[in-house]
């Protein structure tokens, strides 16, 4: 589950969630308290490394672990050193170099271990260190000392046997685990051994979602399901493929469409519940007969009232289980097709899918989409199997789909271990070398994709092949890629498409001109032949001077449309559209046919002139709109950098003074502001000061800071011999109370519209340039990205509210209630497509002060927690949120998004690709921003108009209540709430 962290560490890096768990690690052990331990035990939760330990072993973890936090370029210990700690990678990564001589400079980087990787299990037997660690960025890590961990291994070696790497862990023995089969028969055994299915034996959830549906089927229509006759032969008790998928269709709102309920019944195929006649691996929506295991025996039997009973109670449950499980099952049932019986929506489907690899990221759309029609999907069934030796030769490259394998040097054992996301076996093909270490799989019913080295090879010189380079003074000025797509608009055109892959902005941007269309109102030659114009007739020289003036009118218009409210803020943008008019109209002489255009062009500048010359705009001020207060009643506005705010900043002994900067001010602006009305001449810190006591001083080149604080927040002016007194207001501490009678009374689905209301007003004010200022860094544009900032400071404040009300309901039957109220809520914001208040409602249920309540807990209503089980699910991370991203997929706008995942989208992008590629801007890149960015303004598209609730006459009280939260976002205050609630049961 996305954490309540991760959310925080998108609204503000000065969070003090963010930073209490660290605060509570650097305590020596024996001074931990039970709340330190549920905060620690928070932020481990959501770290990959910990995922399957058991909360015992995981509470123990807590009261043992040490933070370290380490630069880049840092070596965390040598290769031969004797062990004294074990490691799990908290944020960051680091490389693992091996060396085959004493010289550490000889050391060959194997492998980056990343977020939720662990290593160091050689403490356990006073082996030498088989490898040196040296972190590429900054880099948080967990760790445990030998002694802790020794004693750890000891008591609970049965539970982590299974998750640290062999010799430690299980290491399975016997023939089938020595190594993979030979290359000769690999292909035909990755493809074929589903015909045993990837499951020998169905699992017990398969087994009774199978026996669900066909007492359902038996029930509602028997007759599909009786003997059948094809080309003389009688087939036993079958159904028919499309059939099925039709009957699937008219059974719930959770099948959408006859590519799901494949991959639904493709579920039921793999694990050997449901079979094809004549033994088939896929499920198809054809004229094809399949067999439900219990109608493979003579006496089958047909389901009595009872269990027809039981089956309409639960065919919805079956039918969602089948619906989170069937994509999984749908890709992997396109995966083992052979490459050229792969179909178009087949290799979309597979590149939709590699869009969030993270070891693909940085390649380019051409790349992937080569991929998707050569790789091919491996799996094994148990651990300890070897995918290859050391030494031998590489003929594949991998990618781990799901599972871990450990990565095994000679002499060394085990250097490191990949998870699902990382890449291996990709040196060995580019430098065509020997494979450099063994993989061993880690666990238990790993997947891969694979791509074996003549389709690598082939891949790597289409590429070459396909790249077309312009050079300017023996200097790469534009790099293209050619593709094979038919251009539409003209018959004759050439069937080839360049695609820009890197240039300089200018080149770029000829180029873009160059190949931009027209609308079909306008007379455009073929492009292919526009660079022989100028030896034409005067009137084809004259039609090829309009249509490039036409192409460049039109880029900035579309421009203009684009930004909005940011032009009005500059004088430089202004004076170009007037300066861009003035051109068009001279040429208008010359050129009539131009004259057509003017209206519009003038129109925008009109439009612009009016509302934002900054010589006669008065600056709006902002009255602490930024927290609490009466300007969170009024309908929200766009804020702009150059808006002004009158804003609180306190001194040490809690006094304040009020300045009045821009919006997007510098910290250097703010303290000098500060200075101002202080009359004082010390050097200054600014210091954000959370409700928990963190302090972060903010850097001088910091802009936009007043957003991005924390939910009780405060701002703090000080010399640096002041810093260590700093401490929270007592405001900061939040309500000293509950407002559940003040909610208690008021509609679910009321309370749900106004959150949805309001939420809509604030999303509809973040302008898309805020995801680009965000994720670059807004100092690089001195921007603001206050609406970005307070939207995702809303999520964090919903979150804390239902933790906070909570945590002050006294009654255990008014917790019960108050839990059913809260998840009513997020069932109707669910129906408003309200997606990211619906996530910050579960999250917050989600919550360690919330969730420990297991007294509240167990006597929630069945259908209650069934209801929260399918929210959660929602939530799941795996295959990169796949979950979520398919419900998003199926809904039309209006949708507010759940706006933290976007951010790590953008920054997954950011991150993974170089802004630059030899000097030239990678505008690969930005066409997948650019990509991310047309989600929001998808989400945008359509007007909000939901039909309000019936009103009450509560009604203007409950948009009030909405839109003024009062809460605790102090971790540690709310856990001491909790434990008061439910003492820890020894």
């Amino acid at each position: 589950m996305i954490s309540s962290k991760m959310v925080a560490a998108h609204t503000s890096a000065h969070s003090s969630a963010s930073a209490e768990w660290i605060v509570c690690l650097d305590k020596r052990p024996t001074e931990r308290s039970g709340e330190d331990v549920d905060i620690i035990m928070a932020r481990l939760k959501s770290v990959k490394a910990f995922e399957k330990f058991h909360p015992t072993l995981l509470q123990q973890i807590c009261l043992c672990g040490f933070y370290e936090c380490l630069e880049k370029g840092i070596t965390l210990y040598r290769q031969g050193d004797i062990g004294t700690s074990w490691y799990a990678v908290l944020s960051g990564s680091l490389d693992v170099k091996v060396s085959e001589t004493a010289n550490h400079q000889d050391a060959v980087t194997i492998c980056t271990l990343g977020i939720g990787t662990a290593f160091g299990e050689s403490i356990l037997d006073n082996t030498p260190r088989h490898a040196t660690i040296v972190t590429r960025e900054f880099s948080e890590l967990l760790r445990i000392e030998k002694r802790e961990f020794r004693t750890l291994w000891e008591k609970y070696r049965q539970c982590m046997a299974g998750l640290l790497a062999p010799p430690y862990g299980v290491m399975e023995s016997g023939p089938s685990a020595d190594r993979m089969p030979d290359k000769e028969n690999l292909s035909s055994s990755s493809l074929g051994s589903v015909s045993k299915h990837l499951s020998k034996v169905p699992s017990e959830k398969i087994l009774w979602a199978g026996k669900m549906l066909r007492n359902t089927i038996l029930s509602q229509a028997p007759h599909m399901i009786r003997d059948r006759k094809y080309h003389l032969k009688t087939y036993r008790r079958c159904c028919v493929g499309t059939e099925l998928v039709d009957w699937q269709m008219q059974q719930g709102s959770c099948v959408h469409s006859r590519v799901q309920a494949v991959g639904m019944w493709q579920v039921l195929l793999e694990e050997g519940v449901l079979n094809h006649v004549d033994h088939e691996l896929d499920f198809q929506d054809k004229y094809l007969f399949y067999r439900f295991l219990d109608d493979e025996q003579d006496d089958a039997s047909l389901p009595s009232e009872e269990e027809k009973k039981e089956t309409d109670e639960e065919l919805q449950d079956t039918l969602l289980l089948l619906s989170q499980m069937g994509p999984d099952a749908h890709m992997r049932m396109i995966l083992r097709k052979q490459p050229g019986q792969r179909t178009v929506d087949d290799l979309e489907i597979i590149y939709e899918e590699l869009l969030h690899i993270k070891a693909l990221s940085h390649l380019s759309t051409t790349v992937k989409r080569e991929l998707a029609g050569v790789l091919i999907f491996e799996s094994h069934a148990k651990a300890g199997t070897v995918l290859f030796n050391q030494g031998e030769e590489g003929t594949s490259w991998y990618i781990i789909l799901k599972g871990s394998v450990n990565v095994v040097i000679y002499g060394k054992g085990v250097v490191c271990t990949l998870h699902e996301g990382d890449d291996f076996g990709k040196l060995a093909l580019v430098n065509d070398a020997p494979r450099a270490a063994s993989i061993v799989l880690r666990e238990d019913n790993c997947h891969f994709l694979r791509v074996d080295k003549e389709d690598f090879n082939r891949i790597l010189r289409d590429v070459e092949a396909n790249t077309v380079r312009l050079k300017e003074h023996e200097e790469d000025v534009l790099v293209l890629e050619k593709s094979n797509i038919r251009s539409s608009s003209h018959v004759g055109s050439s069937p080839l498409k360049y695609t820009v892959m890197s240039g300089t902005p200018e080149k770029i941007l000829e180029h873009f001109l160059e190949t931009m269309k027209l609308d079909s109102q306008f007379t455009e030659s073929d492009p292919a032949l526009d660079d022989f114009a100028s030896q034409g007739s005067d009137q084809e020289r004259l039609d090829y001077a309009l249509n490039n003036k036409r192409r460049v009118i039109r880029l900035v218009l579309q421009w203009a449309a684009i930004n909005t409210d940011h032009l009005q803020e500059e004088e430089s943008s202004l004076a170009f559209l007037q300066e861009f008019n003035m051109a068009v109209s001279e040429d208008a002489r010359l050129i009539p046919a131009l004259k057509e255009q003017l209206p519009e062009l003038e129109k925008v500048l009109k439009h612009h002139s009016e509302d934002g010359k900054p010589s006669q705009k008065k600056h709006k001020v902002l009255l602490r709109q930024f927290s609490m207060g009466d300007e969170k009643l009024q309908k929200r506005q766009p804020i702009k950098s150059t808006d002004e705010i009158l804003f609180k900043v306190y001194c040490s002994d809690h006094t304040y003074t009020t300045i009045r900067v821009p919006v997007s001010a510098s910290v250097r602006e703010v303290l000098s502001a500060v200075a101002d009305k202080l009359g004082s001449r010390d050097d200054l810190l600014l210091v954000h000061l959370s409700s928990a006591g963190d302090k972060t001083v903010l850097k001088p080149s910091e802009v936009s800071i007043f957003s991005s604080l924390s939910i009780n927040g405060r701002l703090f002016a000080c010399s640096r011999e002041q810093l260590d007194s700093l401490t929270p207001l007592p405001e900061q501490e939040g309500p000293s109370a509950g407002s559940m009678s003040s909610f208690e009374l008021m509609s679910s689905k009321d309370l749900a519209y106004q959150m949805t209301l309001y939420d809509w007003e604030l999303f509809n004010c973040v302008h898309e340039h805020e995801l680009i200022y965000h994720t670059f860094g807004r100092h690089h544009f001195k921007k603001t990205t206050a609406n970005l900032d307070l939207f995702l400071r809303r999520f964090n404040e919903i979150q804390f509210w239902v933790v906070t009300e909570v945590c002050f309901c006294s009654a255990l039957s008014k917790r019960v209630q108050l839990l059913k109220k809260f998840i009513k809520i997020a069932a109707h914001c669910k129906e408003f497509r309200n997606l990211n208040s619906f996530f910050a409602i579960i999250m917050g249920l989600g919550n360690p002060a919330v969730s420990r309540l297991s007294q509240t807990w167990e006597k929630l209503p069945s259908k209650f927690k069934k209801f929260y089980g399918e929210f959660e699910n929602l939530m799941d991370p795996s295959r990169n949120h796949r979950a979520y991203r398919l419900t998003v997929a199926k809904l039309d706008p209006p949708i507010i998004p759940f706006m933290p995942l976007l951010i790590k989208d953008m920054t997954f992008t950011h991150e993974g690709n170089k802004t630059f590629v030899d000097s030239l801007v990678n505008f690969e890149k930005m066409r997948m921003i650019a990509n991310t960015v047309r989600i929001m303004r998808y989400c945008r598209s359509q007007p909000f108009n939901h039909e309000a609730p019936q009103a009450t006459k509560n009604h203007q009280d409950v948009r009030n209540y909405v839109r003024q939260f009062s809460v605790i976002d102090n971790q540690r205050t709310l856990s001491q709430l909790s434990h008061k609630l439910e003492p820890r049961r020894t």
